[in-house]
């Protein structure tokens, strides 16, 4: 049985928090890209502090800047006083963040700052506290109160302050033209891994490559075709490039329209599909597997100034964790790491 009581009171909630955003969003200015162009030419490291519930989301901020380009780790305020402050240096840049900024635990990083010329950014709804007036950039937080009815719970801070610190990670990424396959080399475990894998992860390479040129006979197509266990050669002409392809659905067609003698008097090329469809090693194995499938084959070479560098074999995919899932709304087939 729904309680209307608690639904009005999420809905309190999540307004009073959207309202915070709206409000930081209204007074953002030129300290959001100051502080930007501090993080971007920092030559160190990014240093995230914060107390309690700001030492919570400092560390996830500290976590999404590392795995999206920017050099950065979280160093807690009380251990920084305990010999942590020595892992900061002249060409790191520290961002402090209180919502009230008066952190009694931060003030030996404050200090230690300003003694060594190390740059501080402020973040704090309060431009006038102690860490207000320390920062060499003040981000400021939405000063709107709390979605707690006490207005003592972090709540609507603690958005503001996650969301600033993703403004600030997801701007730096675009201005280092940050892409997928460097988020992939900070992920190499996980799903996150497995979805950025590219085909050229998967592919078989050199030798393990099933290729034939076009003056080769049946029994040669056969024969290359058994060995390399992939159900498929690519055939090539005298200068490397691929021209065709042999699947082992167009060698059992070709036998049953033809005799023993016919068969193997034929060539590669009289049998093979001109021009077959290709990718590119760089493609993601989730978008070829949405092709293979939809196109219903099961290998695609990948080619690179039209010659063969590898080729892919559904089966690959699979066994590497893909999944193709049916769609109920649409009947689209959806392409899933596992």
């Amino acid at each position: 049985m729904t309680n209307n009581k608690d639904l009005e009171s999420a809905y309190r909630t999540i307004d009073k928090e959207i309202e915070a955003l709206n409000m930081m969003k209204s007074e953002l200015d030129s300290s959001l890209v100051e502080a930007l162009d501090l993080m971007q030419k920092t030559k160190g490291r990014v240093i995230i502090t914060g107390m309690g519930k700001s030492g919570h989301i400092a560390r996830k901020i500290a976590a999404t800047l590392a795995s999206t380009g920017t050099p950065s780790f979280f160093i807690h305020p009380a251990e920084a006083s305990h010999g942590d402050l020595g892992m900061l240096t002249n060409d790191d840049t520290v961002l402090a963040i209180s919502n009230g900024g008066e952190s009694k635990e931060l003030s030996d990083i404050l200090v230690y700052c300003k003694r060594y010329g190390i740059p501080l950014i402020a973040m704090t709804k309060n431009p006038q506290s102690t860490l207000g007036k320390a920062g060499d950039i003040l981000l400021r937080l939405p000063n709107d109160g709390e979605a707690c009815p006490l207005g003592l719970a972090p709540t609507s801070s603690t958005t503001a302050t996650i969301v600033l610190g993703d403004v600030l990670a997801v701007a730096l990424l675009e201005r280092k033209g940050f892409s997928a396959t460097d988020y992939k080399q900070r992920h190499p475990g996980g799903k996150l891994g497995a979805i950025l894998q590219k085909v050229s992860d998967l592919m078989h390479t050199g030798d393990e490559m099933p290729l034939i040129d076009e003056n080769a006979n049946i029994r040669q197509v056969i024969m290359t075709m058994s060995s390399k266990m992939l159900g498929c050669v690519g055939v090539i002409d005298a200068e490397g490039n691929l021209t065709g392809m042999i699947t082992d659905g167009d060698l059992r067609r070709a036998m049953v329209q033809s005799t023993d003698d016919e068969l193997f008097g034929k060539k590669a090329t009289e049998i093979m599909t001109v021009n077959p469809m290709v990718t590119s090693p760089d493609i993601l194995v989730a978008e070829v597997v949405n092709i293979m499938n939809g196109k219903s084959i099961t290998q695609l070479f990948a080619v690179e100034n039209k010659k063969p560098v590898g080729v892919i074999h559904l089966h690959d995919c699979l066994r590497a964790g893909f999944t193709i899932e049916k769609k109920e709304t649409n009947g689209n087939n959806v392409v899933k790491a596992a």
